[in-house]
């Protein structure tokens, strides 16, 4: 099914024919919307379809929701989860509990999707031998590390990828034992490397994988994880899943890529500013949605939407309840008028360096950025001046402090400050000319809101504003209202006029 590595131009050549041919699409759905897998059998996965409408599509799924945290941490409240537990063990008790208790959450999912007890049977099977499976290889690691020439540092990050694989396994094996009762011929295509002894790159391992699969008659039920020479959680930690299904979009050359969310990618988030003040996307292009990755608000992943990008595959973003509703298509193209699309809020810590001898001198700006990375410190957004640099940043407490104390070593006599502030900003499409930075100024100052710092970069896709931590979401509001909202009421007025 896939095609294998060639000449690029050859390869998009063939990757056109082959597009035209097959039509087919390959969607992901994430885990909140999985746990609600009986409902997407009405919505996206069956729905009235019915012989062939029912194929030439690959679902690739994420763990049930809460899963992955319980395998890992909790990605909120950072709640130690089997991973977590076994990184800082004194004894076995505490991961060997959490695992269990993984076991028992598994368990309770395929209780309520299972109506048949022959596919309940089959699915905690298949539970059981997996998670006994990793409890076996943790303990075999555990006294083989308990001497001293093995070090159970150097595999961790082997063991977070394989316990974090359990949860899309058990998601992607539930999934098609749900379909195939609903007489679907889907077809668990396992990318773990679940007891697989080579180890094959990204590319190969999804060859491997879908090479036998005939997309004309089966529905291939795809991991989010795929276990490869790369190590996917070493890059993209939780993010893997979007790189793995860009990745399959790009190699089979996908029509369509689409995203099933349990909402609309839309002009701001519905739960802050109201589901009635709210408007679908609609479309927009690659460019406005790296924006909103880099505000926190992912369409999709930077490194999957680029994959994409290059391999000229659309992207979809739909609600997997709507089914009907064709959601919100990104591609390469200008997509339509200018204009302002999403108004989304960032928390963010303002870490500036004032060096009153930093004038003339070189070397600040490379010196801060090696600080930054080395403490896996996201940079959101910047700004800098004769004797300051301010990095708007997003990471833990904990993380700003080594920083702070690093810069303190090398620049004793700079003064570092870092508090707590809100990032909002204004995407869209051509921001240029339309004079947003003034509009979003005077909007904030009849709010009574007074931003620390506003910038935009010239490329006429976002206007940024740092307001005080405490302001940011009623900033977001402000400027939804007077961007989104009251612009439809004005252009509602002049249509019925």
């Amino acid at each position: 099914m896939t095609r294998r590595p060639e000449d690029k131009r050859a390869a998009k050549e063939r990757g056109a024919a082959e597009n035209a041919q097959t039509g087919h699409t390959v969607e992901k759905i994430g885990g909140t919307s999985m746990s609600r897998a009986r409902e997407l059998l009405d919505t996206i996965l069956v729905g009235d379809r019915s012989g062939d409408a029912l194929y030439r599509r690959v679902f690739v799924v994420s763990a049930f929701s809460g899963i992955t945290d319980k395998l890992l941490e909790h990605k909120k409240s950072g709640e130690p989860g089997v991973y977590a537990l076994f990184a800082h063990a004194d004894n076995e008790h505490g991961w060997m509990d959490a695992l269990s208790d993984v076991s028992r959450a598994m368990r309770e999912i395929n209780a309520g999707m299972f109506e048949e007890a022959a596919d309940r049977h089959a699915a905690d099977d298949f539970v059981r031998e997996r998670v006994e499976g990793a409890r076996g290889c943790l303990i075999d690691l555990q006294r083989l590390c308990s001497y001293g020439h093995f070090q159970l540092g150097e595999h961790m990050q082997t063991i977070r990828e394989m316990l974090s694989a359990l949860g899309e396994a058990h998601s992607a094996n539930n999934l098609a034992i749900l379909l195939r009762r609903e007489a679907v011929n889907a077809r668990f295509v396992d990318l773990t490397g679940w007891r697989d002894e080579t180890q094959p790159d990204l590319d190969e391992r999804i060859h491997r994988a879908l090479d036998e699969v005939d997309l004309e008659r089966e529905l291939p039920i795809v991991t989010g994880y795929a276990q490869c020479r790369e190590g996917l959680m070493r890059e993209f930690d939780r993010g893997y899943s979007e790189v793995t299904f860009a990745t399959i979009a790009a190699l089979t050359g996908a029509r369509e890529a689409i995203i099933h969310k349990e909402f609309h990618l839309s002009s701001a988030d519905p739960r802050l500013v109201g589901t009635d003040n709210v408007r679908k996307i609609g479309r927009t292009n690659y460019d406005v949605a790296d924006q909103l990755s880099n505000m926190g608000m992912e369409a999709i992943h930077p490194k999957a939407a680029k994959k994409l990008r290059q391999a000229g595959v659309p992207l979809r973003v739909a609600n997997a309840f709507e089914p009907h509703d064709p959601g919100t298509l990104i591609d390469a193209e200008p997509a339509g008028e200018p204009g302002v699309e999403m108004v989304t809020g960032l928390p963010v810590t303002s870490l500036e360096l004032f060096e009153q001898d930093m004038v003339g001198v070189k070397g600040y700006d490379a010196s801060i950025l090696e600080v930054l990375t080395r403490h896996r410190v996201r940079i959101v957004s910047k700004s800098s001046n004769a004797n300051s640099i301010v990095h708007h940043v997003e990471a833990p407490l904990k993380a700003i402090r080594r920083v702070e104390r690093d810069l303190a070593e090398r620049y004793p006599s700079a003064r570092i400050t870092a508090r707590r502030a809100g990032m909002v900003s204004i995407i869209g499409r051509d921001l240029k000319g339309l004079g947003v930075m003034l509009k979003g100024l005077k909007a904030l100052e009849a709010a009574g809101i007074e931003p620390i710092s506003a910038q935009e970069t010239g490329r006429g896709v976002d206007v940024q504003f740092v307001v005080r931590s405490e302001d940011r979401e009623e900033a977001v509001k402000t400027l939804h209202r007077s961007f989104i909202e009251t612009a439809e009421k004005t252009a509602g007025l002049k249509e019925a006029a």
